[in-house]
């Protein structure tokens, strides 16, 4: 549905190999007929880029990242959005905010908003913000001053690590925020009284990219030592992925299965997981492989035998939402094991097309990944309920339909 309306999207940092989801979302928009411009408030880290970043045609622009570091760019974004009407508006909302949270960080969010409002790169009728934390109050101050609507998607972190009161009043203001897994979705409805501006949209899954596997998954059992199960994970070396937690489980299996533990992604904690692997006397089995691209994650998937995530509440709230790594493991017919957090069990049923174990319980979790290990049919009979499932409720086109017709929806009553 090609419109009029440019969309100016903000994100985090852009393009991160962690974020595949995001940029699956955008080219879908972009393939639906919406012209977007992409706006980073962080340029990118990571040394690799997903095929689909490649097939992405917007122009992305770069906001400051520390002030400090662009003070002249800041300073004519202040100029430039004296003479706009809702500039004083967007200051008092800024000063309420700072009387609550008194941090650089809301310096820095303010500042970028008036580069953001000054430059407006693309002449964007439309903001979208990726995240309800910072990017959302970014684009929040920068709607107030340009007087242009704006719309969210709020995914898991930034959901369950900022205030209740930043997140009711980013919600009421709003037009609408879409969230991923039902549990956010809750708890965003239980914060505003505008409970219909508040929608479920699973990501889903881009299946051409993820199509069905023509092959077998092995029927390794751990009884031949030179043949040893492969167990594999993708995702960030963070807390809230647990990994810690499954190395102490694969520690505790059976000293007569023989396995073999794949870690894909790069991470603060590698290191010092690294460290634990050699403590419990497990680093032989495992590689740590490191950022890899979209290409050879699916190839990992389809060469191994269970995929392994242990997601956990961290101390200050973060968690995962729906992790897209488990969505795309399933799709290729992969027994999958996780534990019951956020939007794993919207995903996997214990015992039906998965095993979802407590988080925090290694013990829990070796007696599951034990038990896969030895039943290769059984991970078969698992897998292939996994990947039914994905493939008739986890196809993203039905999540771009969904923010297609609320987009148009807006832009109808406009």
């Amino acid at each position: 549905m090609p419109t009029d309306r440019k969309i100016a999207v903000i994100l985090k940092g852009y393009p991160r190999l962690s974020e595949t989801f995001i940029a699956q979302e955008l080219l879908g928009l972009e393939k639906a007929g919406h012209e977007l411009v992409l706006i980073a408030l962080r340029r990118p880290t990571d040394g690799k880029r997903h095929p689909v970043h490649d097939e992405i045609r917007a122009d992305v622009h770069y906001l400051p990242e520390y002030l400090h570091d662009e003070p002249l760019r800041v300073l004519k974004g202040l100029v430039r959005s004296l003479p706009k009407p809702g500039l004083w508006k967007a200051f008092g909302l800024f000063v309420k905010d700072l009387g609550r949270d008194l941090t650089r960080n809301r310096f820095r969010r303010f500042g970028q908003a008036l580069v953001l409002a000054s430059e407006w790169p693309g002449d964007p009728r439309w903001l979208h913000a990726h995240f309800i934390h910072t990017p959302a109050s970014v684009t929040a101050y920068a709607s107030v001053i340009a007087g242009t609507p704006w719309t969210c998607s709020a995914h898991a972190k930034d959901i369950w690590t900022s205030p209740d009161w930043e997140l009711s009043e980013k919600l009421d203001r709003a037009r609408w925020t879409v969230t991923c897994t039902r549990t956010g979705y809750e708890h965003l409805q239980s914060l505003t009284s505008k409970k219909a501006r508040v929608h479920l949209s699973y990501h889903g899954l881009d299946l051409e990219r993820f199509p069905r596997f023509a092959g077998e998954h092995s029927s390794r059992d751990g009884s031949d030592e030179a043949d040893p199960v492969r167990i594999v994970s993708v995702g960030r070396a963070v807390g809230k992925k647990g990994y810690d937690v499954l190395l102490k489980a694969l520690s505790l299996l059976p000293e007569d299965l023989h396995w073999r533990f794949e870690h894909i992604g790069a991470g603060e904690l590698t290191a010092k997981l690294k460290v634990l692997g050699g403590e419990l006397g497990i680093s032989d089995r495992i590689a740590w492989k490191g950022a890899l691209d979209q290409t050879d994650v699916l190839a990992h998937y389809r060469t191994s035998d269970i995929f392994a995530l242990a997601c956990r509440v961290t101390a200050d709230g973060d968690r995962d939402g729906l992790p897209n790594v488990l969505v795309e493991a399933s799709s290729q017919r992969l027994a999958c094991v996780s534990t019951a957090i956020s939007g794993v069990p919207e995903l996997l049923v214990d015992g039906e097309n998965g095993r979802v174990v407590p988080s925090e319980d290694a013990k829990a979790l070796a007696l599951a990944l034990e038990q896969l290990i030895r039943d290769p049919e059984g991970r078969r009979c698992l897998g292939a309920a996994a990947e039914q499932r994905v493939r008739a409720h986890f196809d993203h086109h039905s999540s771009i339909d969904q923010l297609t017709t609320l987009f148009a929806n807006e832009w109808k009553a406009a």
